[in-house]
C-alpha cells in the first residue's frame, strides 16, 4: 500500500474519530463515575467493537444490510433498544459513597463496561454501511486485498482505541472533582439521557 494512501485514510478516520457519538458519551460516563481506571475496560470493548463492524463490512455484511430493508430495520431497532436500555440504567443508577472514594473495580463491574461499550459500538448498521462505502476508495486493486484489508483495519481500530483513551484519561481526570453523590447522579442522569435522545436518533435513521 502507497504511503499517501494511507496517510489519507488515517487523516479521514481521525476527522471521523473526533465526531463524539454514544460510544464516546459510554464512555466519558464511565470514566467521569469510576476514574481512569474504567479505560481498561471501555478501550478494549471499542477496539473489539470496530474491529467486529469494520471485520463484518469487509465480509459482506454491509452488502446485505444495504440490499436487505428489513435487515437494516432490525439491526437498526436492536441498537437502538440496546441505547435506550442503557440511557435508563444509566439515569437509575444511584452512585456510592464507597464507589466515589475510590472503591473496589470488580471484574464484573469492567466486564460490564466492555459488553457495553462494544455492543454499542459493533451493533450500528451505519457504521457497517459507512465502512463498506469509505474503505474501498483506498483499496488498491492491483494489489493484493488481504493485505491492504489488514492495514486499514489495524489502522482505524488502533485509532479508535486511542480516541476512546484520550476522551477516558481526560473525563478520569476530572473524576475527583465529582465526589458527590448528588453530582454524580446529574451527570449520570445527563448521560443517561443523552443515550436515550441517541437511541431514539437511531432508530429513525434511514439507509443512504
Amino acid at each position: 500500500m502507497a504511503l499517501e494512501i494511507w496517510l489519507a485514510f488515517a487523516v479521514a478516520s481521525l476527522i471521523l474519530l473526533a465526531i463524539p457519538g454514544p460510544t464516546v458519551m459510554l464512555a466519558v460516563s464511565y470514566a467521569l463515575g469510576r476514574g481512569r481506571v474504567s479505560a481498561w475496560a471501555t478501550v478494549p470493548g471499542v477496539a473489539l467493537g470496530d474491529f467486529t463492524a469494520m471485520t463484518a463490512s469487509l465480509l459482506g455484511a454491509g452488502a446485505i444490510l444495504a440490499a436487505s430493508a428489513s435487515f437494516f430495520t432490525a439491526l437498526k431497532l436492536a441498537g437502538a433498544a440496546y441505547l435506550i436500555w442503557l440511557g435508563i440504567q444509566m439515569w437509575r443508577a444511584k452512585p456510592s459513597l464507597e464507589r466515589l472514594q475510590g472503591g473496589k473495580y470488580s471484574q464484573s463491574g469492567a466486564g460490564r463496561m466492555f459488553w457495553n461499550c462494544y455492543v454499542v459500538t459493533a451493533l450500528n448498521p451505519k457504521s457497517i454501511l459507512f465502512f463498506i462505502t469509505f474503505v474501498p476508495q483506498f483499496i488498491d486493486s492491483t494489489h493484493p486485498l488481504l493485505m491492504q484489508f489488514v492495514i486499514l483495519e489495524a489502522t482505524f481500530v488502533g485509532l479508535a482505541a486511542l480516541n476512546i483513551l484520550l476522551w477516558a484519561l481526560l473525563a478520569g481526570e476530572l473524576h475527583a472533582r465529582f465526589q458527590r453523590p448528588a453530582l454524580m447522579r446529574l451527570i449520570n442522569r445527563l448521560g443517561g439521557s443523552f443515550l436515550i435522545a441517541a437511541g431514539l436518533l437511531a432508530a429513525t435513521l434511514r439507509r443512504a
